[in-house]
Protein backbone atom coordinates (compact mmCIF):
# COMPACT_ATOMS: atom_id res chain seq x y z
CA UNK A 1 0.00 0.00 0.00
CA UNK A 2 1.33 3.34 -1.13
CA UNK A 3 2.11 5.63 2.43
CA UNK A 4 0.55 8.16 1.42
CA UNK A 5 -3.06 6.62 1.10
CA UNK A 6 -2.05 4.77 4.46
CA UNK A 7 -1.46 7.88 6.22
CA UNK A 8 -4.86 9.36 4.88
CA UNK A 9 -6.99 5.72 6.28
CA UNK A 10 -5.33 6.36 9.28
CA UNK A 11 -6.21 9.88 9.70
CA UNK A 12 -9.71 9.07 8.02
CA UNK A 13 -10.68 6.31 10.67
CA UNK A 14 -8.96 8.37 13.89
CA UNK A 15 -11.57 11.46 12.64
CA UNK A 16 -14.86 8.85 12.30
CA UNK A 17 -13.22 7.69 15.76
CA UNK A 18 -13.37 11.00 16.98
CA UNK A 19 -17.21 11.19 15.74
CA UNK A 20 -18.41 8.78 17.43
CA UNK A 21 -21.22 9.78 20.36
CA UNK A 22 -22.37 7.58 23.05
CA UNK A 23 -26.00 5.99 22.98
CA UNK A 24 -28.40 6.17 25.75
CA UNK A 25 -28.71 4.50 28.49
CA UNK A 26 -32.59 6.06 28.65
CA UNK A 27 -32.57 8.11 32.38
CA UNK A 28 -35.85 7.55 34.04
CA UNK A 29 -37.71 9.34 37.16
CA UNK A 30 -41.37 8.64 38.37
CA UNK A 31 -43.32 9.85 41.60
CA UNK A 32 -46.01 8.13 42.16
CA UNK A 33 -49.19 9.37 44.96
CA UNK A 34 -48.74 6.44 47.37
CA UNK A 35 -52.39 6.71 48.82
CA UNK A 36 -53.81 6.43 45.11
CA UNK A 37 -51.47 3.73 43.74
CA UNK A 38 -54.72 1.07 43.94
CA UNK A 39 -56.25 3.57 40.87
CA UNK A 40 -53.55 3.18 38.49
CA UNK A 41 -52.92 0.72 35.76
CA UNK A 42 -56.96 0.15 35.25
CA UNK A 43 -59.55 1.96 33.71
CA UNK A 44 -60.33 4.64 30.93
CA UNK A 45 -57.50 7.06 29.82
CA UNK A 46 -57.70 9.72 27.83
CA UNK A 47 -54.49 10.48 26.27
CA UNK A 48 -53.83 14.60 25.09
CA UNK A 49 -51.03 16.61 25.26
CA UNK A 50 -49.81 19.28 27.67
CA UNK A 51 -52.25 22.36 27.56
CA UNK A 52 -50.57 24.75 25.27
CA UNK A 53 -50.14 26.35 21.26
CA UNK A 54 -48.71 22.97 20.01
CA UNK A 55 -50.10 20.09 22.17
CA UNK A 56 -51.19 18.24 19.38
CA UNK A 57 -48.57 19.18 16.81
CA UNK A 58 -47.96 16.28 14.56
CA UNK A 59 -44.28 15.89 16.43
CA UNK A 60 -46.23 15.25 19.19
CA UNK A 61 -48.46 12.50 17.67
CA UNK A 62 -45.53 9.24 17.49
CA UNK A 63 -45.14 10.06 21.72
CA UNK A 64 -48.99 10.04 22.29
CA UNK A 65 -49.41 6.85 20.21
CA UNK A 66 -46.61 5.01 22.30
CA UNK A 67 -48.02 6.14 25.48
CA UNK A 68 -51.09 4.77 24.47
CA UNK A 69 -49.93 1.42 23.64
CA UNK A 70 -47.66 1.38 26.97
CA UNK A 71 -50.31 2.27 28.96
CA UNK A 72 -52.95 -0.06 27.38
CA UNK A 73 -50.05 -2.89 28.24
CA UNK A 74 -50.41 -1.87 31.64
CA UNK A 75 -54.37 -2.67 31.87
CA UNK A 76 -55.43 0.97 30.55
CA UNK A 77 -58.29 0.85 27.93
CA UNK A 78 -58.44 4.38 25.77
CA UNK A 79 -61.01 6.46 25.25
CA UNK A 80 -62.30 9.88 24.70
CA UNK A 81 -61.80 12.64 26.92
CA UNK A 82 -65.96 12.71 28.36
CA UNK A 83 -65.41 8.93 29.43
CA UNK A 84 -61.69 8.77 31.01
CA UNK A 85 -61.54 8.43 34.49
CA UNK A 86 -57.81 8.97 34.25
CA UNK A 87 -56.36 11.59 31.66
CA UNK A 88 -51.89 11.01 30.56
CA UNK A 89 -50.96 14.60 29.45
CA UNK A 90 -48.06 14.37 27.72
CA UNK A 91 -45.31 16.61 27.09
CA UNK A 92 -41.92 16.42 24.81
CA UNK A 93 -38.61 18.91 24.76
CA UNK A 94 -36.24 17.99 22.17
CA UNK A 95 -32.39 20.19 21.67
CA UNK A 96 -29.40 19.85 20.38
CA UNK A 97 -26.11 19.03 21.73
CA UNK A 98 -22.85 20.11 20.32
CA UNK A 99 -19.36 18.25 21.19
CA UNK A 100 -18.77 19.37 24.56
CA UNK A 101 -22.05 18.40 25.58
CA UNK A 102 -23.36 22.35 26.23
CA UNK A 103 -26.90 23.16 25.24
CA UNK A 104 -27.63 24.76 21.79
CA UNK A 105 -27.24 28.32 22.10
CA UNK A 106 -31.20 28.77 20.41
CA UNK A 107 -33.87 26.81 21.33
CA UNK A 108 -37.37 27.36 21.05
CA UNK A 109 -39.91 25.60 23.31
CA UNK A 110 -44.24 25.96 23.46
CA UNK A 111 -46.81 24.10 24.83
CA UNK A 112 -47.79 23.76 28.95
CA UNK A 113 -45.89 22.39 31.62
CA UNK A 114 -46.92 18.81 32.96
CA UNK A 115 -47.04 17.52 36.91
CA UNK A 116 -45.25 19.58 39.16
CA UNK A 117 -41.64 19.42 36.94
CA UNK A 118 -42.00 22.64 36.07
CA UNK A 119 -40.04 22.80 32.33
CA UNK A 120 -43.28 24.67 31.01
CA UNK A 121 -42.34 23.27 27.78
CA UNK A 122 -44.58 20.94 25.42
CA UNK A 123 -42.99 20.52 22.31
CA UNK A 124 -39.05 22.00 22.15
CA UNK A 125 -37.22 22.33 19.07
CA UNK A 126 -33.31 22.88 19.32
CA UNK A 127 -31.12 24.30 16.81
CA UNK A 128 -27.43 24.36 16.85
CA UNK A 129 -25.78 27.10 15.37
CA UNK A 130 -22.25 25.60 16.01
CA UNK A 131 -22.10 22.86 13.92
CA UNK A 132 -19.33 20.13 14.38
CA UNK A 133 -18.56 16.49 14.36
CA UNK A 134 -20.53 14.93 17.98
CA UNK A 135 -23.96 16.94 17.82
CA UNK A 136 -26.50 14.63 19.80
CA UNK A 137 -30.50 15.30 20.54
CA UNK A 138 -31.37 14.86 23.80
CA UNK A 139 -35.50 14.25 23.50
CA UNK A 140 -37.36 14.13 27.20
CA UNK A 141 -40.76 12.61 27.57
CA UNK A 142 -42.46 14.05 30.14
CA UNK A 143 -46.30 12.26 31.31
CA UNK A 144 -48.72 13.12 33.61
CA UNK A 145 -51.78 10.77 34.90
CA UNK A 146 -54.32 12.86 36.32
CA UNK A 147 -57.60 11.48 37.80
CA UNK A 148 -60.42 13.43 35.56
CA UNK A 149 -62.96 14.13 38.35
CA UNK A 150 -60.59 15.79 41.15
CA UNK A 151 -57.68 16.93 39.01
CA UNK A 152 -54.97 15.12 41.26
CA UNK A 153 -52.07 14.11 39.97
CA UNK A 154 -51.85 10.25 40.44
CA UNK A 155 -48.55 9.66 38.83
CA UNK A 156 -45.49 11.64 37.15
CA UNK A 157 -43.00 10.19 35.28
CA UNK A 158 -40.01 11.93 32.84
CA UNK A 159 -37.85 9.90 30.55
CA UNK A 160 -34.46 11.64 28.83
CA UNK A 161 -32.45 10.15 25.96
CA UNK A 162 -29.58 11.31 24.56
CA UNK A 163 -29.11 9.73 20.96
CA UNK A 164 -26.13 10.95 18.30
CA UNK A 165 -28.21 12.83 15.23
CA UNK A 166 -27.60 9.84 12.80
CA UNK A 167 -29.01 7.59 15.43
CA UNK A 168 -31.85 5.54 14.01
CA UNK A 169 -33.30 6.37 17.34
CA UNK A 170 -33.13 9.93 17.06
CA UNK A 171 -36.51 10.79 16.27
CA UNK A 172 -39.94 9.99 14.88
CA UNK A 173 -41.45 6.58 16.34
CA UNK A 174 -38.25 4.59 17.10
CA UNK A 175 -37.69 7.27 19.45
CA UNK A 176 -40.85 7.72 21.15
CA UNK A 177 -41.70 4.20 21.36
CA UNK A 178 -37.96 3.91 23.22
CA UNK A 179 -38.85 6.65 25.70
CA UNK A 180 -42.52 5.86 26.55
CA UNK A 181 -41.13 1.59 27.34
CA UNK A 182 -38.34 2.57 29.72
CA UNK A 183 -40.87 5.28 31.01
CA UNK A 184 -43.21 2.55 31.68
CA UNK A 185 -41.16 -0.58 32.30
CA UNK A 186 -41.83 -2.23 35.88
CA UNK A 187 -44.67 1.04 36.45
CA UNK A 188 -46.11 2.78 38.91
CA UNK A 189 -41.94 2.64 39.93
CA UNK A 190 -40.46 3.70 43.09
CA UNK A 191 -41.52 7.35 43.72
CA UNK A 192 -38.51 9.93 43.19
CA UNK A 193 -36.04 7.14 42.44
CA UNK A 194 -34.14 7.76 38.98
CA UNK A 195 -33.51 4.21 37.10
CA UNK A 196 -31.77 4.00 34.21
CA UNK A 197 -32.85 1.51 30.94
CA UNK A 198 -30.49 0.08 28.37
CA UNK A 199 -31.21 0.64 24.71
CA UNK A 200 -29.69 -0.50 21.92
CA UNK A 201 -30.76 0.24 18.21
Amino acid sequence: MDIRNLAMGLAAAAALTGCVAPQGPVEVTRFVAAERVSSLGQGNVFVAGAPGDAADSLELAPYKAAVAEELARLGYTETDRDSAGQIAEIAIERFVSGGENARSPVSVGVGGSTGSYGSGLGVGIGINLGGGPKEQVSTRLSVTLRDTASGENLWEGRADLRTPVDSPLARGRANAQTLASALFREFPGNSGETIEVEVSE
